[in-house]
């Protein structure tokens, strides 16, 4: 009794231990974007709590402060600009439209694919689906060139629409096998049983057996959206004058150097809109990740 209690305890604080490595980074990443300029780039060694918190790097990259006065205000001159540089608000606008439109538009096609896909017959579904899931095998680098001649010529470049069909069309693959697995984890019977009844398929679908998988949707809405949140390179090589957050906070790093304090801000803000995401569905979304890991 006395081994499995110890046994225990062991665990619990290797998970712990665990927990607190993947955290740390995290935790680092916020308090450096509260620092002031003298904090950030203190010449005696890293400064955990010896400091007095600045807001200064939110204002100019969420308010569009200006960077002179801010820099005045944190000791500072380093890298003393005008607004224009720094000013996110744009970027976070075009960031949520980008991600919350690719990701519903994924999901309603991805939704009616993988009924179709787990329901109905057709001859060659399984060479259909592999061909599907070898989507995901080629990275985005090898054919971003190509998308961008394609988008070019369908003079889709540098637009918004253009760089949320390209976010659908990298996260079709993977909502399409997702949503697919959760569909086939209920029973034939419930829809033989709606239409039965005098449902149609559509509305066997609609009103018996996508209620049942609300949690795959929930699940596989969230993955869609941090995938789109959080995309570079399709963001960086289609669009020019729209910058989704990745692509802005990469040109914090200039030739004088690395704007630490206004990336590490804005890096902890677009934090913000995936968790709550998260926390809005996390019910579903538990019951999502976990659903059909258990057979009767």
């Amino acid at each position: 009794m006395e081994q499995s209690r110890t046994a225990s305890l062991l665990r619990d604080l290797a998970s712990m231990l665990v927990v607190l490595v993947f955290i740390f980074p995290i935790f680092w990443w916020g308090l450096s974007s509260i620092k002031p300029y003298s904090a950030i780039f203190n010449k005696d060694g890293p400064v955990y709590f010896d400091f007095e918190p600045t807001t200064h790097n939110y204002r100019v990259t969420l308010l569009g402060e200006s960077r002179v006065s801010s820099a005045i205000e944190s000791g500072g001159t380093y890298g003393a600009g005008g607004a224009s540089s720094y000013d996110s608000r744009q970027t976070i606008l075009d960031s949520v439209i980008v991600s919350v439109l690719s990701t519903f538009g994924t999901v309603v096609i991805a939704t009616l694919a993988a009924y179709g896909l787990s329901r109905l017959q057709m001859r060659g579904k399984q060479h259909f689906i592999f061909w599907i899931l070898s989507q995901r095998f080629m990275p985005p680098i090898a054919i971003v060139i190509p998308i961008m001649f394609m988008f070019r010529d369908l003079s889709l470049l540098d637009t918004r629409l253009g760089l949320i069909l390209a976010h659908m069309l990298i996260n079709l693959p993977l909502a399409l096998l997702l949503l697919k697995s959760f569909f086939d984890d209920v029973p034939r019977d419930v829809d033989e049983a709606a239409m039965i009844d005098g449902a149609t398929r559509f509305q066997t679908f609609r009103r018996v057996v996508l209620p049942m998988v609300r949690g795959g949707v929930a699940a596989t809405a969230v993955l869609c959206f941090i995938f789109s949140w959080t995309e570079f390179l399709l963001s960086l090589y289609l669009t020019t004058s729209i910058r989704t957050l990745p692509v802005k906070i990469s040109t914090f790093v200039t030739s004088t150097g690395t704007e630490w304090g206004f990336i590490t801000a804005l890096g902890t803000s677009a934090i913000l809109p995936s968790f709550i995401f998260i926390l809005l569905v996390q019910r579903h979304l538990v019951r999502g990740l976990t659903l059909g890991s258990l057979k009767e």
